[in-house]
């Protein structure tokens, strides 16, 4: 009988060492950590011994975060990422422990040690070292909060759904672009990010309704900013008559004030939003070709006929000229 509790006992310790590398690789996978980027750290590599430095005899070292320096602890929303200092032979830092959520304690081995604590799109990097006695370590991320609107002239309210917010890098690159954050961004979500200055791009629809503004983040702060489109949705149709139905199976081409081509789409009806300005619309259905100039009055959203009539078409071999 006990010969017997005693092989099972072996049989599920055994099985129990096989499988707890596996499990330690699929929560590492699971965590994103082959996306991580450290600020200062090129690149890490996973524990190569069965047996995490976090489970190891050492002492214990508990980790916490700070918006400002004489802010309080961050209680949640932080990722926590250990790593040995020293590269490995493929030349990446070894990740040994990873935790989430606010303050962190860790068990690990008596030595140096490279902390990152991530807080959104904010984070700050730290050496620490850890002995037999159990200590405390807090890293100051100097980040806060940005929180991004946009209306049309007048305080008028732009649908969230064709709104959208790109945040680059506050400086330019040498080739005269800012690098590109964080895409998409919906209106009215807090993104953190580290103090400092952010160029900002709002779209409003997807032609030419573009507004650039730079924006400063300071640190423990909500940044509100709100900016204005001066802008209008347009909706144009082809048409036999005022008021008529629109006309199936119609390209559309846009033309800006100095005749560039900006938008080309298909269908009865063309939507666009367009900033404000004076455009020409051209309207093909079949072997005609017709067009319309309008303007665009910021805030006035208007629905465009454009007559298929003698008086509105053009040679096709002139074109829109």
């Amino acid at each position: 009988m006990f010969e017997g509790t005693l092989r099972l006992f072996l049989v599920w310790l055994a099985a129990a060492l096989f499988m707890a590398p596996v499990s330690l690789a699929c929560a590492q996978t699971k965590d994103g950590i082959s996306d991580l980027k450290l600020p200062g750290i090129s690149s890490y590599s996973s524990p190569k011994n069965e047996t995490s430095l976090a489970l190891g005899s050492g002492g214990a070292i508990t980790l916490s975060a700070q918006l400002t320096d004489k802010g309080t602890d961050i209680t949640r929303g932080i990722v926590w990422r250990v790593f040995k200092p020293e590269t490995a032979s493929d030349g990446k830092l070894p990740m040994v422990a990873s935790a989430h959520g606010g303050t962190a304690v860790f068990q690990l081995e008596p030595g140096s040690y490279l902390v990152h604590a991530s807080y959104g799109r904010a984070g700050a990097t730290k050496r620490i070292t850890v002995g037999k006695e159990a200590k405390r370590e807090s890293l100051v991320l100097d980040a806060g909060g940005l929180k991004l609107d946009a209306v049309l002239s007048g305080g008028a309210h732009i649908p969230p759904k064709k709104l959208r917010f790109s945040i680059f890098e506050g400086r330019t690159e040498a080739n005269g672009e800012h690098a590109l954050i964080i895409p998409d961004v919906e209106p009215n979500s807090v993104v953190r990010l580290n103090a400092g200055t952010y160029h900002v791009v709002s779209n409003y629809g997807s032609v030419n309704a573009v507004i650039r503004s730079d924006i400063r983040v300071e640190a423990g702060k909500l940044t509100e900013a709100t900016v204005e489109h001066r802008a209008a949705e347009m909706t144009m149709k082809l048409v036999r008559e005022a008021g008529g139905e629109a006309i199936a199976d119609t390209s559309w081409s846009l033309l800006n004030e100095s005749g560039d081509p900006i938008k080309e789409t298909v269908g009865a009806f063309a939507s666009m939003v367009l900033a404000e300005g004076d455009y020409t619309i051209i309207a093909k259905n079949r072997d005609r070709i017709y067009q319309k100039d309008f303007t665009v009055v910021a805030g006035q959203n208007q629905e465009i006929e454009v007559l298929a009539t003698e008086a509105s078409a053009i040679d096709p071999e002139e074109g829109a000229d």
